[in-house]
């Protein structure tokens, strides 16, 4: 197993933040890299998100929304950037009920991860939803999205088709599928 070292590190030298948005942040960083020489690093900088592996009568809750960077029609599952000081599990609850309606009676962690570790800090938290209780979506005002529970075999085919096609969806899914076959997640 490799080990960490910080013979490998790259120590910034400069920082020049290049975009102040409402959602990232990029700069530009020159490094110095290990052998001496420099480099530059363009990063983005992202509060972090929290989504939901919410199952619902033996289906995935998920939304099909447009997503215009990709210029497509997207089914993902509920997800959503945290709040500046936001628990992640505060963000996936509010989510789920924001995106579908539905309120988690219990929210348990599967797993974090970083969504494009090249070039952004994005954190994604995934939690899967237990004792689910229906009530009224109230997606943000620039959200338009339609909200549907899926089978196993309709997500597997989504994939294929590349109707589901990002990180956290695909992840969410091979985790359903694990609890499908062992109980658990």
């Amino acid at each position: 197993m490799l080990e960490k070292t910080d013979e490998f590190r790259e120590l910034t030298v400069k920082s020049e933040p290049i975009f102040q948005g409402k959602v990232i942040t990029l700069q530009v960083d020159t490094i110095q890299l290990p052998n001496g020489g420099t480099a530059t690093r363009e990063i983005v900088r992202h509060p972090g998100a929290a989504a939901v592996l919410a199952l619902i009568d033996g289906k995935i809750l998920v939304v099909e929304q447009y997503r215009k960077a990709m210029e497509k029609f997207q089914i993902e599952i509920p997800a959503g950037k945290l709040d500046a000081g936001e628990d992640p599990i505060a963000a996936a609850a509010r989510e789920l009920e924001e995106e579908t309606g539905y309120r988690a009676g219990k929210l348990r962690p599967v797993s974090a991860f970083y969504t494009s570790p090249g070039f952004a800090d994005e954190k994604l938290y995934l939690y899967v939803a237990e004792d689910l209780v229906k009530g009224d979506s109230r997606p943000d005002e620039d959200e338009f999205l339609a909200v549907e529970a899926i089978t196993f075999e309709e997500a597997q085919q989504f994939i294929k088709e590349e109707r589901i096609s990002d990180a956290k969806t695909i992840l969410a899914v091979y985790a359903w599928h694990l609890y499908r076959l062992t109980g658990e997640i």
